[in-house]
């Protein structure tokens, strides 16, 4: 029996998903009123939970011990499952969650050298290949237009699928076909997006696209304006920086662009593309009214945050549709 199992992520989604499952696998069909100890919350005593460890299970095989939130605790609190950790128990499993803090280096150097540690971070770059797998081993069936349709109401908060094909196995029972209509009617808030889905839609000049995906940024995703000012601001210099008769290939694009050695390339070669299709003139634009909207969020203008970028995006996706044109070694100077 594993002596203790770490979950460590940053989503309460997936952590609880994680820790779940190593419970019941921990528990292999014992009781769980008689095997499972379960703490949570400000005042748990980890002395006591060292000590719960430390007592052999009764008409049970085995003793399951979850600790949640366990980035609550500092080094001097865990000391406590330290020892414990240095002589476990046989008979019993530890399984610590992930959730309040970063955990104490110690407890996960711990986990590590006793047990196992299960990480549920999604990268936010692998974030579809993750969702993909997650409707596909689904036990109800969606089809394609009602996966298309999950993925981008979700956009970045693919977390969120697990309670939602929950709800969809209680609504339909386990083996159900269902459609798009069937998912629209659990879909909750739209999820927010990633910054460089974003800057795509405004790269495109679809204004209606990015207008939506700015609003679920503010929203569901919960970025203050001055967090989304900075996203449009990296964007549009990135595309300064690139911006030079005199760089013309992918590593050019990312030596401007201070991208390290060793590190992907596709972001440079996407602004490369992009500051293209802009031209010098529509970029030394946009730059000056990034800069006019981030003095407004600042106080220059008494327009709500929100009221300020939905003008700005509305502007940089006319820009963008705009005929460029190629002269270079422009001036920036900001528009008032």
């Amino acid at each position: 029996m594993i002596p203790v199992v770490l979950v460590e992520g940053n989503d309460p989604t997936l952590v609880g998903e994680a820790v779940e499952k190593a419970i019941g696998e921990l528990l292999g069909g014992e009781d769980r009123s008689l095997a499972l100890e379960d703490y949570e919350g400000d005042e748990v005593d980890l002395a006591a939970v060292a000590d719960s460890c430390l007592t052999p299970p009764l008409l049970v095989s085995r003793r399951v011990i979850v600790v949640r939130s366990a980035g609550r605790y500092s080094t001097e609190d865990v000391d406590p499952l330290l020892r414990y950790l240095g002589d476990p128990l046989p008979t019993t499993a530890l399984v610590l969650g992930g959730g309040g803090g970063q955990i104490a280096p110690k407890l996960v150097a711990a986990a590590k050298a006793k047990g196992t540690v299960i990480s549920t971070t999604v990268d936010s770059r692998q974030a579809g290949d993750w969702l993909a797998e997650r409707l596909g081993q689904a036990s109800v069936r969606l089809d394609r237009e009602a996966q298309n349709l999950v993925r981008t109401h979700l956009g970045e908060d693919v977390s969120a699928v697990v309670p939602l094909l929950e709800l969809l196995e209680a609504a339909y029972g386990p083996g159900a076909k269902v459609g798009p209509g069937q998912v629209e009617v659990y879909l909750g808030e739209a999820g927010s997006v990633t910054p460089w889905a974003f800057s795509d839609a405004i790269d495109a000049g679809d204004a209606a696209l990015a207008l939506g995906m700015l609003h679920r940024m503010l929203g569901a995703g919960g970025r203050h304006p001055l967090v989304v000012i900075s996203i449009l601001h990296r964007h549009v210099a990135g595309l300064m920086r690139v911006d030079s008769p005199a760089i013309s290939s992918e590593v050019e694009a990312a030596t401007a662009m201070g991208i390290a050695p060793g590190r992907s390339t596709f972001p440079a070669k996407k602004a490369l593309r992009s500051a293209r299709q802009w031209g010098s003139a529509n970029i030394a634009e946009a730059i000056g009214l990034v800069a006019d909207a981030d003095a407004d969020l600042k106080g220059a203008s008494s327009w709500a945050g929100e009221a300020v970028l939905e003008v700005l995006v509305a502007r940089l996706c006319r820009l963008a549709r705009a005929k460029p044109t190629a002269t270079h070694g422009h001036r920036v100077t900001p528009r008032r």
